[in-house]
């Protein structure tokens, strides 16, 4: 298909989601537009047309991005842990602008004597969505695992955006430090997809590389930005100002000022986030312990499926984490699966 015709449908398709939402305010917007035409002549309605196209592509970033209700009452029914065997604690904590959010708490037996892996997800669903993966992790690298819904998602109050989102995962990490029960300084954050431009923010604004044991990014993307020129083949994306984007997560240039360990787990065979995001966020990172973990048939929302996942991340936690870690060649190390 022709690219141009492909942005036309999705732009179409776009413009057709705001006007059955805001019908009133588009209608207004006509009549103005009409208005100037008759009045001022066609330059002047085209100018005022462009504008408006462009704050309705702007304010839908969200619907593009953001996929709460995806699949099909995902607002309002979330899996419990029961439903695979784990023990959990359901608890609505609030973020730093006092939403609530919803979350589950996952402990190992002797909780105190193991990491916390604080799991981000993608923008679609819930978190009962995700509990196969943190059944895994919970099993296999023997460490608690909590959950969190951001804002808009699940049973969780609010609406979702970027810098809504950046507070609910602080929030989130400010909870796990209010816990007597957990090792504190042990606490790993993961984020896949979104979920990882989510887990760079928030280890971007620790004041000390101390305050996380270990950052995990899985199958995540340099910025939104650079996804939408992957989405959409339209070259023209290339010319427009940074502004234009609602939503950035700049996971890229925050990277750069990453301290803590980090291990970037990428999927060869991801159709949707290209794996050399992967390895250029890699490549930015400062930390002087990183690895990168490529699983060659890896493909986007199911890399922790497959085999030999969970030894090959928990032997790069242990190498990243340990003291023998300090050595200057482990930041050159890559891990294949």
């Amino acid at each position: 298909m022709n690219p141009d015709f492909l942005v036309i449908r999705i732009v179409g398709r776009i413009v057709l989601s705001v006007i059955k939402q805001c019908w009133a305010l588009s209608s207004a917007m006509f009549i103005t537009i009409c208005f100037f035409y008759w009045n001022y002549g066609g330059f002047v309605a085209f100018l005022l047309l462009c504008f408006s196209a462009a704050g309705i592509v702007y304010h839908a970033g969200d619907k593009m991005l953001y996929y709460p209700e995806v699949p099909t009452n995902s607002r309002m029914f979330v899996a419990s842990p029961n439903s695979v065997n784990l023990p959990f604690e359901s608890i609505y904590l609030r973020s730093l602008d006092n939403t609530k959010l919803h979350s589950y708490l996952l402990l190992q037996p002797q909780p105190q004597l193991c990491p916390t892996v604080l799991f981000f997800h993608g923008n679609a669903g819930n978190i009962g969505h995700r509990l196969p993966n943190a059944k895994g992790l919970y099993k296999h690298l023997q460490a608690n695992v909590f959950l969190v819904e951001y804002r808009g998602y699940g049973l969780s109050e609010g609406v979702p955006s970027e810098s809504g989102i950046y507070k609910d995962a602080q929030g989130a990490l400010n909870y796990l430090h209010t816990r007597q029960d957990i090792d504190r300084r042990r606490i790993i954050i993961f984020g896949r997809s979104l979920g990882g431009a989510v887990a760079v923010d928030l280890a971007f604004r620790q004041s000390s590389p101390e305050h996380i044991y270990c950052l995990l990014l899985e199958n995540s993307f340099t910025s939104i930005p650079d996804m939408a020129k992957q989405i959409i083949p339209w070259k023209g994306l290339s010319y427009l100002p940074l502004w234009f984007h609602k939503n950035k997560f700049q996971s890229k240039k925050k990277i750069a000022s990453v301290r803590c360990p980090v291990v970037f787990i990428s999927g060869l065979s991801d159709q949707l986030v290209p794996p050399s995001m992967m390895l250029d966020l890699y490549t930015q990172c400062s930390s002087e312990r990183k690895l990168l973990l490529q699983i060659p048939n890896g493909d986007h929302n199911a890399t922790w499926a497959k085999p030999q996942y969970y030894s090959q991340l928990a032997r790069c936690i242990g190498d990243i984490c340990s003291e023998r870690s300090l050595e200057p060649e482990l930041d050159a190390t890559v891990h294949t699966v």
